[in-house]
């Protein structure tokens, strides 16, 4: 009989040793955005902090050019959720396709309209960019979005401005650096490092802060955030919660150390050679990180009003923006104890 349950003791063990790695095991694709730039940061230090792991995920990162290659990615069925801007889930709800996001991680975009170093002269207004090149990320991103809005809300039409697509991090530096933009939209640490090679580079539009984004918005206006399609999300409820967890316990940790701390987690590949303009631009991105994962409905209010202003596709859309996002998940993990202390 001993040895009977013995045996059975051991298969049980052997079993739940097994789920267990079963669960540990449960792979997920998150496309993002552009993962050198800071705005996508926690996605990525979730990553380097094992959290992901800690709730029972396999993550694999796939990083793009911008927002709207990821986007295409989790529609296209290659990767299941996106790190990147709430604002493609408002966007695409004009074109009947049902996104949903579940956790934010930026408050603010973080996004600043930048003239070339060597157009400086010619260039002091948004108004001045009509008939310039201005780069994006990549056409459709929130780079885009954002340079359309302000070209509108300045009187120039956005049909006369070309865009190109430059990327974010080294290769928007270099484009602007070697002249081929005369403007761009631009993300940290890419705007701290081309200032620090040119101290009076111009700014015409400026959202890495709280009073910034209101005075450009009117109102708080989230940036980053984790999504997916409706669909995966109501048939992947574990993996939606374990992806919110691994990222609140990534936003309290962030605010729990110093921007050294967190420097020190990042691969160096994207720290770069230059780790004082890297360090730099990460204490100016910290406030930006949001410290509970809610989405406040004021804020999501606040995009889809900027969207209609833009595009009359939304403005004719009656969309209701309450089915764009879910505060259900950061909701669960407080109730349940499973994000950091």
């Amino acid at each position: 009989m001993r040895t009977i349950f013995g045996r059975l003791a051991a298969t049980l063990v052997a079993l739940t040793l097994s789920s267990g790695f079963a669960a540990a095991a449960t792979k997920v694709t998150i496309a993002v955005g552009g993962g050198a730039c800071l705005c996508y940061l926690p996605t990525v230090l979730a990553q380097q902090l094992g959290e992901y792991e800690k709730a029972g995920l396999a993550v694999e990162l796939v990083d793009l050019k911008g927002g709207s290659d990821a986007l295409k990615a989790v529609l296209g069925g290659s990767a299941d959720v996106v790190s990147g801007y709430f604002d493609h889930c408002v966007n695409l709800a004009a074109k009947k396709q049902e996104l949903t996001s579940f956790v934010v991680y930026d408050r603010y975009p973080g996004l600043v309209l930048v003239v070339s170093p060597g157009h400086t002269s010619e260039i002091k207004s948004i108004k001045d960019l009509a008939g310039k090149k201005v780069g994006i990320s990549a056409p459709g991103s929130s780079t885009d979005f954002f340079l359309k809005y302000l070209l509108k809300k300045n009187g120039v039409d956005p049909a006369s401005v070309p865009v190109i697509g430059v990327g974010l991090g080294a290769t928007s530096v270099a484009a602007m650096e070697q002249g081929q933009i005369d403007a761009a939209v631009m993300l940290d640490p890419s705007v701290t490092v081309l200032q620090g090679s040119h101290p009076d580079l111009r700014i015409l539009s400026d959202t890495r802060t709280q009073k910034d984004t209101l005075d450009v918005f009117g109102g708080e206006y989230p940036g980053g955030a984790l999504y997916s399609t409706t669909a995966w999300i109501a048939g992947h409820d574990k993996e939606v919660q374990a992806l919110t967890n691994a990222m609140l316990n990534t936003l309290a940790w962030i605010h729990a150390h110093s921007p050294e701390d967190v420097m020190a987690k990042m691969p160096p590949e994207m720290v770069g050679k230059n780790k004082e303009l890297y360090l730099a631009a990460l204490k100016n991105t910290i406030p930006m990180y949001s410290q509970t994962g809610r989405m406040d409905p004021k804020g999501a209010d606040a995009v889809l009003a900027v969207f209609s202003e833009s595009s009359p596709e939304v403005a004719k859309a009656n969309i209701d923006v309450l089915k764009t996002y879910t505060n259900k998940f950061v909701e669960q993990a407080k109730t349940t104890g499973m994000n950091a202390k």
